[in-house]
């Protein structure tokens, strides 16, 4: 069970538990303040009957003692109320449906390591931090001094504090209950931070009830006759409310974390992708992301993060050992992909009508992200992006695929680095177009036509480098030596919805991508399963990313291939439904014939924020939703493939609140 708020998450077993041999613990900023907390009663643990998770930082654990007597049925029911954010509350009641009063001895075992995100995650952690640890009355206090010192304190009601447990000894009468409320309230260098769930205060009138329920009446209500993208959108719009983040310092700035549990943080490339797709449905999603990462944008040279002027950050991080993280800083800039994607976001905001208030202080961030991708993108001057990490420290790949063994050529040999992404190229001619739609939108026209030129003759070079004739599509990237990696790779369908591939080879491109060794009946392999580096159980050599296909369906839409893109977004629908409406990050690669259940990927992040982000992207090409133009404030078509119809009320148009009905025959909008 896995409960977010903010970067605060809990990972337990379904009966509450948190095991200190699994990858378990209540996590706050990237550390573990929680590693073990188990409950007794009568020095057994509870025999779990249900979890019920009713809000993304709220759960309850419903289980029931061990019997007393030989062939007797328990009488103790055991509920433990949870909720996370910034630190824990959890409310244990034990109802008593006997005949007669049961003695009872509560016990609840506690740990704290204080470890690393990342060691818990990779199962690393050793437990060789010096701890200190304390039981003060009904107190266990526990810290970790270092140059960030960070503490636990756990408080409980009616508690025996001694060292690891906290102990009540209850009576409970026949038809009564008993209840009992522990804090876990963490600290960062002796400042406790504020308990979001105060004692005494309503849970409804919380910080993240309220956050919520703003979330909730800010998204349009949408209504789909398909109830298995229904469900799919309904369960969207609660995981991207509950993956959101925000600085204290900029609280108006809404992002998104880029997957539960283990990336509760903000990733550039995650974040802007995922802007992108709800873009129509919650653009206030895509401003926060985009005026945080300018205030984050890179401004001087270090080797060790990859911090460049004008360049996107790939991630931010907050532990206690930052000797884990990318680069050993807490933010990381290795990223070659999220610099174009940040100014490809910025002109689609302005498209769909976001102020110039808004958008014209957004200018000098686009203005040094090109900047990046002419001096600094470009390391060799080919006119091509590419990227080679500056140090050991860092990622080896830098695009969106970024696994060690990512980039294969077709004899499965890896790719040497400096890489030139074929998606890349993508993004920087869409960025390029993106500033010369810019300069006409904020009425400076004569900016326009450079940029213009330099997306044309990008396409151009691009077509020249990496089309394969004899593949039916384009490299994957290019290598050190400008030898293309001649596979067949879902990068294409990117370069689709991007808009460089040449109209010449569109369709020969759509099909290549809806071929048996590259469309499974359910999304669009990472590479086709036909290579030689082919592993469907891989995390980028044959397996499934939702967003990955969702992008290029999008693509084969603008190429006017609606047809094919009905084809691969029903068979993500169908995906979701497998997975109970929830998208995973990536699931494996193998076919619908073969397998007509999608396999889940081991270590698959669920909720991810943009694989969350993908059906309403189905929606959007489903509709043929686009921003409007000669004055319209939207354009659609009919519905297409399995929507049926359609009907989307309180849809944001910059100042407008529009209502948008269709189906099979055609579109309203009002």
């Amino acid at each position: 069970m896995t409960l977010v708020e903010g970067t605060s998450f809990c990972v337990s077993a379904l009966d509450g538990d948190i095991d200190p041999g699994a990858a378990h613990g209540l996590f706050v900023q990237d550390t573990r303040i929680l590693s073990r907390w188990r409950l007794l009663v009568d020095g057994v643990p509870v025999d779990s009957l249900s979890a019920i998770g009713s809000e993304p930082f709220e759960a309850t654990f419903v289980g029931r003692s061990a019997g007393r007597a030989q062939g007797l049925e328990p009488t103790v029911v055991v509920e433990r109320h949870r909720l996370v954010a910034h630190g824990m509350r959890e409310d244990v009641t034990l109802r008593n449906h006997g005949l007669e009063a049961a003695a009872v001895d509560v016990e609840l075992e506690v740990e704290s390591d204080f470890a690393d995100l990342f060691e818990v995650k990779d199962g690393r952690h050793r437990g060789s931090r010096p701890v200190g640890r304390r039981a003060v009355g009904s107190d266990l206090v526990a810290w970790l001094e270092g140059p960030v010192s960070r503490g636990v304190r756990v408080s409980a009601q009616g508690a025996v504090a001694a060292p690891g447990r906290l102990r009540w000894s209850v009576v409970i009468e026949p038809g009564q209950e008993w209840t009992t409320t522990v804090e876990v309230v963490a600290s960062v260098d002796g400042d406790e931070i504020a308990a979001s769930f105060p004692l005494g205060a309503p849970v409804a009138s919380s910080g993240p009830v309220r956050r919520m329920q703003g979330w909730r009446d800010s998204t349009p209500e949408i209504r789909v006759d398909d109830p298995a993208l229904a469900h799919a959108i309904a369960r969207s719009q609660e995981d991207l409310g509950a993956l959101r983040i925000v600085d204290p310092e900029h609280p108006e700035d809404d992002v998104v974390a880029a997957g539960a549990p283990w990336f509760m943080a903000l990733f550039g490339r995650d974040s802007l992708l995922t802007g992108w797709m709800t873009l129509p449905f919650a653009p206030g999603l895509a401003l926060g992301t985009l005026r945080t990462l300018a205030r984050l944008q890179g401004t001087r040279d270090d080797a060790r993060s990859e911090e460049q002027p004008g360049k996107i950050l790939h991630e931010v991080r907050l532990g206690a050992d930052l000797s884990l993280a990318l680069g050993g800083q807490s933010v990381y800039y290795g990223s070659v992909d999220a610099t174009p994607l940040f100014v490809m976001l910025v002109g689609q905001a302005a498209r769909w009508g976001a102020s110039r208030e808004e958008i014209e202080p957004l200018v000098p961030a686009v203005d040094a992200a090109l900047a990046w991708i002419l001096e600094h993108g470009d390391v060799d001057g080919d006119g091509f992006v590419e990227y080679a990490r500056r140090t050991d420290r860092g990622l080896l790949n830098q695009g969106w695929k970024d696994s060690g063994d990512a980039m294969v050529h077709a004899d499965g040999a890896l790719a040497a680095a400096p890489i030139a992404l074929a998606e890349v190229q993508g993004y920087v001619h869409a960025a390029y177009r993106a500033r010369a739609f810019l300069a006409e939108h904020l009425g400076r026209p004569e900016e326009a036509a450079p940029w213009r030129a330099r997306a044309d003759a990008l396409r151009r070079l691009f077509h020249e480098a990496y089309w394969l004739p004899e593949l039916g599509t384009y490299a994957m990237a290019l290598d050190r030596d400008k030898r293309p990696l001649a596979v067949v790779s879902s990068n294409v369908g990117h370069c689709l919805w991007t808009g460089i591939v040449d109209d010449a080879v569109a369709d020969t491109v759509v099909e290549r991508l809806l071929a048996p060794d590259m469309f499974t009946g359910f999304g669009i392999r990472t590479l086709g399963s036909g290579e030689r580096g082919y592993n469907p159980v891989s995390y980028h050599r044959g397996s499934v990313w939702p967003h990955d296909t969702v992008l290029a369906a999008a693509g084969m839409a603008a190429y006017g291939r609606r047809d094919a893109a009905t084809r691969v977004t029903d068979g993500l629908v169908d995906a979701a439904s497998a997975f109970d409406g929830r998208l995973p990050e990536l699931f494996c690669g193998f076919d619908r014939h073969d397998k007509p259940v999608p396999v889940p990927y081991p270590t698959s992040c669920s909720p991810q924020a943009w694989a969350a982000a993908v059906p309403f992207e189905v929606l959007r090409i489903s509709l043929d939703l686009e921003p409007g133009g000669d004055g319209a404030r939207v354009s659609a078509g009919h519905t297409e493939g399995r929507v049926g119809t359609v009907r989307i009320d309180n849809l944001a148009v910059g100042d407008d609140r529009l209502s948008v009905s269709a189906d099979e025959a055609g579109v309203d909008v009002g």
